[in-house]
């Protein structure tokens, strides 16, 4: 039986389209980690640009692309399933967000219990023309210790948990846990998921130790970035949930080295 291919007839109305697709689909997929693949569920967008004599786009084959990818993900192979998505779908340009949650089992500083932490992650990958850019980003929870609250307080001083997230463009190999450490390592102090009480006693006094402004904790992060040549381009963002306040403080740094060094 003749079933006619509607997607692929002629649209007369001459108006192009920047981004169609499949959003918000949630899959399995496989991540690459330093400890081997790593299982978890993504929530997928997958959009090509199309062209304004084609009618629509053929929906399935989005799907089918992804079905068919097996690379555990990294920037390189999202850079792949880019490629085959594009030659599948008969575009040049289109783009892949995947957004997940990713899980890393870490030892209690004192009493080396171990539990798992997790943080959330996503990847993007785009093409225009010629060009193909390839962003990975992670979100860091940790803990924040007001610089002034100590300073004037004559007890202790307030802390709060807080959000660090960074954004890279990528010229080389960068694993999703590097990019945590440089988050974490920039706070206060960072969190565990289990904790015993000779840790809560460490990282409160870590933490004490440590005062961070969300200012501190981006510009700390964006000196780490600039010092590594894998990253092209960044976004750093902290945000901390306020103890004492009922909004957030939030600072952002955004650098492109590219147009640094042109300038």
């Amino acid at each position: 039986m003749f079933l006619p291919d509607v997607q692929s007839s002629i649209d007369t109305r001459n108006v192009a389209i920047q981004r169609v697709g499949i959003k918000g689909l949630t899959h399995p997929v496989q991540l690459a980690t330093p400890r081997g693949p790593q299982p978890t569920v993504a929530t997928v967008d997958m959009y090509v640009a199309l062209a304004a004599v084609h009618k629509g786009t053929h929906m399935s084959r989005f799907i089918e692309v992804l079905r068919d990818h097996r690379a555990p993900l990294s920037p390189a192979a999202l850079q792949l399933l880019l490629t085959t998505m594009l030659e599948r779908l008969e575009a040049n340009d289109g783009s892949i967000a995947l957004r997940f949650p990713y899980f890393i089992v870490k030892a209690a500083p004192i009493s080396g219990v171990e539990s798992l932490m997790d943080y959330r992650v996503a990847m993007f990958a785009e093409r225009r023309g010629t060009e193909t850019i390839v962003r990975q980003s992670i979100t860091a929870p940790v803990t924040s210790l007001c610089p002034c609250s100590k300073k004037v307080a004559d007890y202790g001083a307030h802390n709060q948990r807080s959000d660090l997230t960074i954004t890279v463009e990528l010229a080389g190999e960068m694993t999703i846990d590097e990019q945590i450490r440089v988050a974490e390592q920039a706070a206060s102090a960072e969190l565990w998921g289990l904790l015993k009480r000779p840790d809560e006693k460490y990282v409160t006094e870590r933490a004490y130790d440590n005062p961070k402004f969300v200012e501190d904790m981006v510009r700390d992060i964006a000196v780490a970035l600039n010092r590594d040549a894998r990253v092209l381009a960044y976004t750093v963002e902290a945000e901390n949930f306020e103890s004492i306040h009922n909004h957030s403080a939030y600072a952002l740094i955004e650098h492109d080295k590219r147009k640094a060094e042109d300038t």
